[in-house]
């Protein structure tokens, strides 16, 4: 079994922009850690990742650089700031709903990542707020897929960042999403569970994450792990000419990609959902069609001062049906 190892990084926050940590493993056939971290990414430049190593970019636990000539066994981690030649801007700007001393509450757009992950780093909610904000110790509390709208949390404070963090997980917080589907064919007959005159359905499955999977995989001989109720609100035609379905969506539990396999296993798969049902080839972001999901509403009782708190999108979504 594998344990989470949790611990102080001997470098700071740089630009909004944390250390990256690198477990090295315990055994191996290279001599030196840089001869190890040269074969990890060996996509990168080898000549500039050895030069880094000489300039002291790569430290250990104690924050005293390691050096190109450093026994591979001399460091179970090494800490480095990532490196991204060329970002592409992410062109949409979260907007900040609410700053005290504890949280800050945005309205994230599509397309802009939560945290650092792939060829974002800058363009990221996080960098952006903690460059912004100049707080190096904020930190998200919970976290949106990149595709995703509406509202995210984030600690400002590490003291108090456990106490907001524990009621994510002992689902102590009301989440509210909207999503807007292409209206299944032959809708009344071919999905009546879905139906506005049924009222809301409770839809469960296992839903299991893999590293480095970009879908998750579903087990339907497993007990259920994941719960949303799902609520139709109406079809009708959007802006844009599509017949579509206008769901609200209320989950008690919070696994990877819940609501968009949840929606997709009802013949509902969400608008601008390139992997579900089906995983469609990679391709540069369509802006005139995100993905139709947005993160509505946030509400708990404050562990701090037990008052009541909810949080509203400002947000809508392009495809909702106008008539």
């Amino acid at each position: 079994m594998m344990t989470c190892v949790s611990m102080t990084p001997p470098l700071p926050v740089k630009n909004g922009v944390g250390p990256t940590r690198l477990r090295i493993p315990l055994a191996g056939p290279w001599a030196t850690i840089a001869e190890y971290v040269v074969a990890k990414f060996d996509h990168l430049d080898a000549e500039n990742l050895f030069r880094r190593f000489d300039a002291g970019e790569f430290v250990g636990i104690d924050g005293h650089p390691i050096c190109r000539s450093t026994e591979f066994s001399a460091h179970q981690f090494v800490w480095y700031y990532r490196e991204l030649p060329a970002e592409d801007p992410v062109p949409f700007r979260e907007e900040i709903l609410h700053v005290d001393d504890d949280l800050v509450v945005i309205d994230k757009p599509h397309f802009l990542p939560t945290t650092p992950s792939g060829r974002y780093l800058r363009e990221s909610a996080l960098v952006r707020l903690r460059v912004r904000l100049d707080n190096p110790d904020l930190t998200p509390i919970h976290r949106l897929d990149r595709g995703t709208a509406g509202v995210v949390m984030f600690s400002t404070c590490p003291a108090t960042r456990g106490a907001y963090q524990s009621l994510f997980e002992k689902r102590q917080v009301t989440k509210v999403y909207e999503a807007v589907s292409a209206r299944p064919p032959r809708w009344v007959q071919g999905a009546p569970a879905l139906s506005e005159s049924n009222g809301p359905l409770v839809y469960r499955n296992h839903i299991e994450a893999r590293r480095g999977e970009l879908r998750v995989l579903v087990d339907d001989s497993r007990e259920p792990n994941s719960e949303t109720m799902i609520e139709a609100r109406g079809t009708g035609v959007s802006a844009s000419g599509r017949t579509v379905l206008h769901t609200v969506l209320r989950p008690s539990s919070g696994r990877m990609h819940q609501l968009r396999v949840h929606l997709a296993a009802l013949g509902a798969g969400i608008l601008g959902d390139r992997r579900y049902p089906e995983l469609l080839p990679d391709a540069p972001d369509d802006h005139s069609l995100p993905l139709q999901l947005l993160a509505r509403e946030l509400e708990f009782t404050d562990p701090l001062s037990g008052r009541a708190r909810r949080f509203v999108t400002r947000r809508t979504l392009s495809e909702m049906p106008v008539r």
